[in-house]
């Protein structure tokens, strides 16, 4: 592989799309001699002819195909790279677990499309208690718990109320706010990897039963059926609104921090526009 070189690559694409030696030669500015030697050290470290040459054309082997195909991908994620770190990063992905900024996802969105337009944000949801940062899914992340992992930073950009989400019949779901306490001897269902409650939210006497569940959609469905209830962040009820299913504040219940989290030794060069941002449509909010 280490004989493998983007020269090689160039070369065996201009002979394709050039159609033969000679004209290869001239879109690369080398000799016709410099393109076959090219060819012929390319195809030695592949281990595979890569071209049928005949006295009228050119044309690629079963074998040349496939790598003219990578070749192309290669040379092009390679011209991404170059252009990336001349003029700054094109693509920002930004990981959450279950919810985004909730009510403030939109105007994120075409907040920093209007002021960043040559950077496109994506929003990516990683169940994975870094939401995407330690696996590579993202640049930066939405967390709504101070990350354990050392290798990540964060810094805080708002607060979010504590919500019960249970079934619209419930019986508790005809009060306009919650206690804690209303939820003792309920099935809670949390999630322990990414999730905001733990059963600690409550006295030791009086806590209730925990189910665990490790995705949105299951835990709104269980608590659809009035199996559950759940308590989350606010930004859950605006993301996930469903019928059937209604939410009510715990007005007893520590807020839920929000922040953002990058990586420590090498932040994306967006994070600080990104936490400005952030932390403006919180406060304004």
């Amino acid at each position: 592989m280490d004989e493998v070189e983007l020269r090689q690559l160039r070369c065996l694409v201009a002979i394709v799309d050039e159609g033969t030696f000679t004209d290869a030669a001239i879109a690369l500015g080398v000799s016709q001699a410099a393109v076959s030697r090219t060819l012929a050290a390319l195809e030695r470290a592949l281990g595979v002819r890569l071209l049928r040459r005949t006295s009228r054309a050119v044309t690629p082997t079963a074998a040349g195909v496939r790598v003219v195909e990578r070749a192309r991908r290669v040379l092009a994620d390679v011209a991404g790279l170059v252009q990336e770190a001349a003029s700054g990063p094109s693509l920002l992905r930004i990981g959450y677990a279950w919810s985004a900024v909730g009510r403030h996802t939109v105007a994120f969105q075409r907040g920093w499309r209007a002021a960043h337009p040559g950077t496109e944000l994506h929003l990516v949801r990683v169940n994975s208690a870094s939401a995407g940062l330690a696996e590579g899914a993202c640049d930066l992340a939405v967390l709504r718990r101070p990350p354990a992992d050392r290798r990540f930073d964060s810094a805080l950009v708002g607060l979010e109320r504590r919500l019960c989400a249970l079934a619209a019949d419930d019986p508790l779901a005809r009060r306009r706010t919650l206690r804690l306490a209303d939820l003792t001897g309920r099935i809670l269902l949390v999630d322990r990897r990414t999730g905001t409650t733990t059963p600690e939210l409550w006295p030791a006497e009086s806590r209730p039963v925990v189910e665990e569940t490790h995705d949105v959609d299951d835990w709104l469905t269980a608590i659809g059926a009035g199996r559950a209830v759940g308590v989350t962040a606010e930004s859950t009820a605006h993301q996930y609104p469903r019928p059937g299913i209604v939410y009510r504040p715990v007005r007893d219940a520590e807020p839920v921090a929000v922040r953002l989290a990058w990586w420590r030794d090498d932040p994306h060069p967006a994070h600080q526009a990104v936490l400005e941002l952030l932390s403006e449509l919180y406060r304004v909010g």
